[in-house]
């Protein structure tokens, strides 16, 4: 996991050297939760909020992301992704899905069944999924 964990940080390097693994994966919920608070952030990674306002702040000053009112609480700002977020991580998710389809090429259908069948058990278990840990 600790040679899993240092290729992913290396390869979020390479795919835009400005930015961290950490701002690929903040990214890549507010997409998928289509904006949300810095809190909510924090929470649902479990990290401190001064960790996610840097992070933020980092992502505010490159014009990834942007804040806006919340439509239903005007108090509260919630983040969303620029344009530009948007096309960074469409482009982080190119390349490594064509990274993954050439380390898995010359793989058998079966052992590509089976690191399947692992991947969704591992991430069903995941805390962030909610799952027992």
């Amino acid at each position: 996991m600790t040679i899993f964990a240092r290729r992913a940080r290396a390869s979020a390097g390479r795919m835009h050297p400005e930015l961290s693994l950490v701002s690929y994966t903040l990214l890549g919920h507010l997409e998928e939760v289509g904006g949300c608070r810095a809190t909510d952030l924090a929470a649902h990674y479990a990290l401190d909020k001064s960790t996610v306002s840097r992070q933020v702040a980092a992502l505010e000053r490159a014009r990834l992301i942007e804040r806006r009112l919340d439509p239903e609480d005007h108090r509260v700002s919630l983040l969303h992704l620029t344009g530009a977020g948007q096309e960074i991580l469409a482009q982080v998710t190119r390349r490594r899905r064509a990274v993954f389809r050439e380390r898995l090429a010359g793989w058998p259908e079966e052992d590509l069944r089976r690191f399947a069948a692992y991947l969704e058990r591992y991430n069903a278990r995941s805390p962030e999924t909610g799952g027992a840990g």
